[in-house]
């Protein structure tokens, strides 16, 4: 796990449930037709939460293990960070859920089931993008043997 993004991730999901009932959202709500701003927000969760869980293809011990071991090592790890992917892409889905029942407590606010949806597509829009974008730096590299 990355530290950095985890506790970024966090301070996130707080900032999400502590401004649910601020002015500064009712404010905003006026400018947010159909609810279109849960796309981003839940969208950028999503980032925090993927590069939580998975390390950064630049970082030098990733680019190792993908070069030293191509073959076998290759498809673990490709299993493994699908699985990494769906496991952020759920708990965005659940901190979405969440903030709808949240909402549905709060004094001038309701919750909607089109709202988890927007979310919905937000994360995975964004599961998308970063799965193609890690695939595409991994094929991009050139396979280097030890001999």
């Amino acid at each position: 796990m990355t530290p950095f993004f985890t506790v970024l991730s966090i301070i996130y999901v707080i900032g999400i449930f502590l401004l649910a009932g601020s002015p500064f959202i009712s404010k905003i709500a006026t400018f947010n037709l159909f609810s279109l701003l849960h796309i981003p927000l839940y969208g950028i969760l999503t980032v925090f939460l993927v590069f939580s869980f998975i390390p950064l293809p630049h970082r030098r011990s990733y680019a190792i293990n993908q070069t030293n071991q191509r073959n076998q090592k290759n498809q673990i790890d490709q299993k493994d960070q699908t699985n990494r992917f769906l496991f952020a892409g759920l708990i965005a889905l659940g901190v979405a859920v969440a903030d709808e029942i949240h909402q549905a407590y709060i004094p001038g606010r309701e919750a909607s089931f089109t709202d988890v949806l927007l979310d919905a597509i937000g994360i995975a829009l964004v599961l998308l993008l970063i799965h193609r974008i890690f695939r595409w730096k991994i094929s991009s590299k050139p396979n280097h043997s030890l001999i």
